[in-house]
């Protein structure tokens, strides 16, 4: 049995991970504990064999008021807390970084693409990751996931505000764009994979399928129950306007399939089934499933 300790005791993706491999009592002792407080510095980490940390600061619109807080805790806070586990012997570090280290806000990541951060949560989401790999070694290993956005029931982010949309909208423009999306359920499985592996590098999961914004805003409102209308008379219209918001709908900003390939599959939900179980409808599924 592998005992686990997640940092970021109330994230989304924290709750959500610890969910997922409680699905599994057999093989994993999961724990987890918030960096709000000093207190987390008196913890015990020498008793767990994998620390995930996921805790740090997103979705809230940045100004320089608020700039430092990103280097102090998604920079800083990530370092220290990967110093910890080292000195206390954990094995592996699994680190959530984000798709942002790349600075893309248009077009498609491969292997070749550079890192040009150009937010400051992107720019301290890479330079955590430089800082922690600069502690790996044979026996230390550190794996870093840079996801793309991260949807499921009770997410944050733009997910969200699509969603309100699609509820609200008899008609929407018919876009063909892709983007590279995860599902909860496939980014806790991605990482389960990666405990089992104790696996080390850095990682760019996300779902088999790439995503449209039309495709996904037609299945939000078909789960509500809700006709939707799709056109392409806004389409010449959009492709004037250069707001960023209006960029991060409708333009393409996906991962290339090569990038995310395991030698194991991670996705154990489709995209449309992954919509439903978003929207709260009832699917015949599994929970997990073995690989």
């Amino acid at each position: 049995m592998k005992k686990i300790l997640i940092t970021g005791k109330n994230s989304y993706v924290g709750t959500s991970l610890m969910s997922w491999l409680r699905n599994y009592p057999e093989q994993y002792y999961v724990d987890s504990i918030s960096l709000k407080d000093e207190k987390w510095r008196i913890e015990e980490f020498s008793k767990y064999d994998v620390v995930i940390h996921v805790a740090g600061i997103a979705h809230i619109k940045e100004t320089e008021k608020n700039r430092e807080l990103y280097y102090k805790i998604n920079r800083d806070l990530a370092f220290e807390v990967a110093q910890k586990a080292k000195f206390e012997e954990v094995k592996q570090f699994i680190f959530l970084s984000s798709m942002s280290v790349y600075g893309i806000e248009n077009g498609g990541i491969d292997k070749h693409s550079t890192l040009n951060p150009r937010s400051n949560y992107g720019i301290s989401k890479l330079q955590a990751e430089e800082l922690i790999k600069t502690i790996q070694d044979g026996i230390f290993k550190v794996a870093i996931i840079r996801p793309p956005m991260i949807y499921g029931k009770g997410c944050k982010g733009n997910y969200i505000r699509l969603a309100s949309l699609a509820i609200k909208t008899p008609i929407f423009p018919n876009i063909n764009n892709k983007r590279s999306m995860i599902y909860i359920d496939n980014l806790s499985e991605f990482i389960k994979i990666l405990i089992d592996d104790n696996a080390s590098g850095t990682f760019c999961p996300q779902n088999n399928e790439y995503v449209n914004t039309s495709e996904l805003v037609m299945q939000i409102s078909k789960s509500h129950g809700k006709k939707l209308i799709l056109t392409k008379v806004f389409n010449s219209l959009l492709g004037l306007v250069k707001i960023n918001t209006v960029n991060k709908v409708f333009g393409d900003l996906f991962y290339e399939k090569s990038v995310s390939k395991y030698s194991k599959d991670y996705n154990v939900k489709d995209f449309k089934d992954s919509i439903k179980l978003t929207e709260g409808m009832e699917c015949n599924l599994n929970v997990g499933k073995e690989l």
